[in-house]
């Protein structure tokens, strides 16, 4: 393709994306597809020519876009935002296009300089401690761009190990490392994100996840305890995790409580995860959750869930920049350089090679402006504060988590079971897309507001005026995400607890069918497996992470939906309202 052909085809993607944005609530938000279907509808092998853009782009529009979940879509409520807008993705071409690998000062002087000053705005906006930006006086921090919150934790965790075996050794330097991992210990909630566990392994450390109060908050009296048990075994606690915003319900963790804590053991490294809700400090009154945040070493948040930048972007702040790289730090001489006053990136996270990600990040700023970025944050605090209403209005239905950001985490008053169904008949629909969690003991659902666009009328029901040839105004109603949730909530009760409808179902039409098992499973993120298998696993996760199912454990239920299972075979000749296959009331 030479520079007149991608010109050419350039612009027919930018009319492309283009399209896709303002089309994309045609489309179903999340697919129906089986794994493996891909396979069948492309060739086996690559082609020996090259083939015609367009061919490529219909294959795109085709095979590849109906098979997608549509993160963007303003009926796409799962997970946390997948931070997008024109801005960033005009940050991102141009960073392809320059093709830099910013490893160093040398390989790249302004993307490393301008991810320096780009990361000091941003602290600026957040108010953080002034001892994580470089430009501060005095500070000894600064701030780096990751590809994930992964990779924050992992660094930091690794920082963390390093110091406290350097304490541990003393004068003893020809001892190697390993000899004291088995001393040492982590620490974090239960609700703190799977990463944490993962770091943990990739680190060779132990990790204790300790419990929550009875609102899913960290506290510090509960770190304060495991501490004190560990020392007394003559362990090293070396690193502490704290979340603002946690994965499953949004909680804030009590940064004082855990910071003070932290202060007490010298060999402690603090470091306050706000993935998400992180973002939300750079609203003056979401401040109050990130005191306790100077006790910190080490802070990360992501543009890419709630500041408009498109994935991979995640910023990370250390109080001592020493104290990274000291850890990370690999010299080999074709790397050297005269400017040893420079910052090299290479030596703040795990990759030699980095991409420009500070100028989708500089365009985002640029573009909206603080008080852009503002508006754009308190528009999904409003929608979610709405949507909590509209659950709370019907005695049917509860809110389970505090609403601070733009998660709700709701559910029928009902057994999680009836939840699950619900929660598939909505993500079977292809109309919507939600996530469940565990929140206090109970399967909830939750509605997380993403689209960047979203207004009222994506939450709940709203009027608006048409006007007709013949009437002067006509008041319709159109019907969102909460009026088809309370459609699918019928229909869910109607078909698992037909004893509590008390209107007659119209002869006209069938009543509600119940979702076979397998449908169940895969559409509300559940696998089911008997107490006797998840007490053999070798590895069971203590962290979750919202992106693997909730593992449901059978215990009597097995036999009464197996006797249930049962009735319903004898009477399946005779009645064909149920859809059912020979496992499905199993793990019911």
């Amino acid at each position: 393709m030479n520079t007149e052909e991608f010109r050419k085809y350039g612009k027919q993607m930018i009319d492309y994306i283009c399209d896709y944005g303002q089309t994309i609530d045609t489309r179903d938000v999340a697919p129906t597809v089986d794994p493996g279907f891909l396979r069948k509808l492309l060739p086996d092998e690559a082609p020996q020519k090259g083939e015609d853009f367009k061919r490529m782009l219909d294959d795109v529009e085709t095979k590849i876009m109906p098979n997608m979940v549509h993160w963007n879509h303003p009926r796409f409520f799962a997970y946390f935002p997948a931070g997008n807008s024109y801005p960033s993705i005009l940050g991102d071409m141009l960073s392809s296009a320059i093709g830099s690998i910013g490893f160093s000062w040398a390989s790249s002087p302004a993307a490393t300089e301008l991810e320096t000053i780009v990361l000091d705005w941003y602290a600026k906006s957040l108010d953080l401690p002034c001892f994580f930006r470089s430009d501060a006086k005095g500070s000894r921090g600064g701030g780096v761009l990751q590809g994930s919150a992964s990779e924050c934790a992992l660094v930091c965790m690794m920082a963390a190990r390093a110091r406290a075996i350097k304490e541990l050794k003393g004068n003893h330097v020809d001892v190697h490392d390993s000899v004291y991992l088995p001393q040492l210990v982590a620490y974090a909630s239960k609700e703190a994100h799977s990463s944490i566990e993962k770091a943990a392994k990739m680190a060779i450390v132990k990790l204790r996840a300790l419990d929550t109060d009875s609102r899913g908050v960290f506290r510090g009296d509960t770190l304060r305890q495991a501490i004190q048990e560990d020392l007394a075994q003559g362990l090293t606690p070396f690193f502490v995790v704290a979340t603002v915003g946690t994965t499953s319900a949004c909680v804030f963790d009590n940064l004082v409580e855990i910071g003070q804590v932290c202060r007490e053991v010298r060999s402690i490294w603090f470091h306050v995860d706000g993935a998400y809700a992180g973002n939300s400090f750079i609203l003056p009154e979401m401040r109050r959750f990130k005191e306790g945040l100077e006790y910190a070493d080490s802070f990360n948040t992501n543009p890419n869930k709630l500041l408009l930048t498109n994935f991979d972007c995640s910023a990370m702040w250390v109080k001592d920049v020493k104290s990274l790289t000291t850890a990370l730090a690999v010299d080999p001489l074709y790397l050297q350089h005269d400017h040893s006053s420079a910052i090299d990136y290479r030596h703040y996270g795990i990759p030699l090679s980095r991409r420009f990600r500070a100028l989708k990040l500089w365009f985002v700023f640029r573009s909206y402006g603080i008080v852009g970025l503002q508006k754009y944050i308190r528009n999904h605090i409003a929608l979610a504060k709405r949507f909590e209403s509209l659950v709370n209005s019907d005695d049917r239905f509860e809110v389970r988590n505090d609403v601070n950001l733009g998660l709700v985490c709701f559910r029928l008053k009902q057994q999680d079971r009836i939840n699950r169904d619900l929660l598939a008949r909505i993500n079977q629909s292809g109309k919507f897309h939600m996530t469940p969690a565990m929140v206090r003991g109970k399967y909830i659902i939750r509605f997380c507001v993403t689209y960047e666009h979203a207004t009222e009328e994506h939450i709940g029901k709203f009027w608006r005026r048409e006007r007709d040839k013949t009437i002067a105004h006509t008041v319709v109603a159109t019907h969102y995400a909460w009026e088809e949730i309370k459609n699918y909530a019928e229909e869910t009760l109607a078909a698992e607890c037909p004893e509590e409808i008390t209107e007659p179902v119209p002869t006209t039409k069938k009543p509600p069918k119940k979702l076979t098992r397998s449908m169940s499973t895969r559409f509300s993120f559940t696998r089911s497996v008997s107490r006797e298998i998840f007490e053999r696993q070798n590895s069971r996760s203590q962290l979750t992470d919202g992106c693997t199912p909730i593992v449901i454990i059978d215990t009597d239920d097995i036999l009464e939906s197996l006797q249930r299972a049962s009735r319903m075979n004898g009477e399946r000749s005779s009645n064909d309202t149920y859809d059912t296959d020979s496992t499905d009331e199993a793990s019911n």
